[in-house]
């Protein structure tokens, strides 16, 4: 027993995820020993505020909240920062790194997902920008500070998201989206209409119903030239991509492990292989990938009394999204876009509240916005009912 307390728990990455799982083996078990993998320094910090820093002027090392050492300290783990795992071998129970072999108790991959970048023609492809971690950012800010015109590619979540900060910093944005509607997935078309007005009200122009057919980099001016599907040609400084996520699932596909649009895992998070789990933005859960921050936490409260013999199935509750455009907040949960049979609209000067109901007449998802908001917690409350 002793001889395996001193095999870890090995962890791959140091996101919201990773750690949110840390804490909740620490509340138990101060002792057992873990160890974390990851590609980057390891520091702690909230990725949501990536949508902000542009019109906050700061700077990507004013979001860290604890650096990975002061993590690996603070939670009792050792820290192998700027590392990269080549290779799992579950049927050995070990990882490879450089050359050696690390064993593991439990294993938990915990990569998250990269910036999907649509494919398109051009000579200055690799001049697109990312967000999606600290050190895209980093990389990236000042390019950012520097840029006056900036075309995102995207009007999902992110994209509007990151377009209404663009703006408010004083930016020119244009913002292109294949969809007829900004994050046409989520929400109802007339709320969409709405945030659309307030985009455009805002300086935001909207290429929608388009694509982003080459960028190419002028020689004279540095400057990028953008070709659009339906042929218009524009000049900007930069290109952000923000038109979703693609889970890292490489080190688990290469594995032999289970993937489909993320790594395939049960209600206990556990992969297709024995004592391998898949937690955050990697995991794919009854089908979907659920990239937000409250079912990380969710699942890795849960994974954690797994990972410590407590075999215990994740039970995710029915989740508000609250969507980071402050000049037309919106909060949603549910589905009101897709398979709705009826929509209830209550409307007036103070803002917009949209119900969707299914063919039994069951609240299956609502988006609010402005001063409806406070209706969120009561609608939430009746969306967990309707979903028991």
């Amino acid at each position: 027993m002793s001889e395996q307390r001193d095999v870890p728990i090995v962890i791959i990455g140091s996101g919201f995820a990773a750690y949110q799982l840390i804490k909740a083996i620490r509340r138990s078990d101060q002792t057992v020993k873990i160890q974390v993998f990851t590609a980057d320094n390891g520091d702690d910090y909230n990725k949501p505020d990536l949508s902000h820093v542009v019109s906050k002027q700061q700077l990507a090392s004013d979001l860290v909240r604890a650096s990975g050492l002061e993590m690996a300290e603070q939670l009792n783990f050792e820290l192998f920062a700027n590392t990269y795992v080549d290779s799992i071998a579950p049927e050995q129970q070990q990882i490879m790194v450089a050359g050696k072999a690390y064993r593991y108790t439990k294993l938990v991959i915990a990569t998250g997902a990269k910036a999907f970048v649509p494919p398109m023609s051009g000579n200055a492809i690799e001049r697109i920008v990312t967000l999606n971690s600290l050190q895209e950012y980093q990389a990236a800010e000042q390019e950012l500070a520097l840029a006056k015109r900036v075309l995102v590619i995207g009007g999902g979540l992110i994209g509007t998201e990151l377009s209404m900060d663009l703006t408010t910093a004083g930016k020119q944005v244009i913002t292109v989206d294949p969809c007829d509607q900004l994050m046409a997935n989520l929400l109802p078309e007339y709320i969409a209409t709405q945030l659309s007005k307030q985009m455009q009200q805002l300086g935001v122009q909207l290429a929608l119903n388009n694509k982003v057919s080459s960028i190419n980099s002028s020689q004279e001016s540095g400057a990028l030239q953008v070709e659009l599907a339906n042929g218009e040609s524009l000049i900007v400084d930069t290109v952000i991509s923000a038109a979703g996520l693609q889970a890292n699932s490489l080190l688990a596909l290469q594995a032999g492990l289970a993937v489909n649009r993320g790594i395939v895992v049960d209600n206990q998070m556990q992969t297709s292989a024995m004592d391998v789990y898949a937690l955050g933005d990697c995991a794919e859960i009854d089908g979907k990938v659920l990239a937000y921050l409250q079912p990380a936490l969710v699942c890795a409260n849960a994974l954690a009394k797994t990972l410590l013999g407590q075999a215990t199935a994740v039970v995710l509750p029915a989740m508000l999204i609250k969507v980071k455009t402050p000049l037309y907040p919106i909060q949603l949960a549910g589905q009101a876009v897709q398979q709705v049979n009826r929509w209830q609209l209550d409307i007036d000067g103070q803002g917009s509240c949209v119900q969707a109901f299914d063919t039994d007449e069951r609240l299956q998802g609502f988006v609010v916005a402005q001063q409806h908001m406070n209706k969120a917690f009561g609608l939430l409350k009746s969306l967990g009912k309707a979903e028991n």
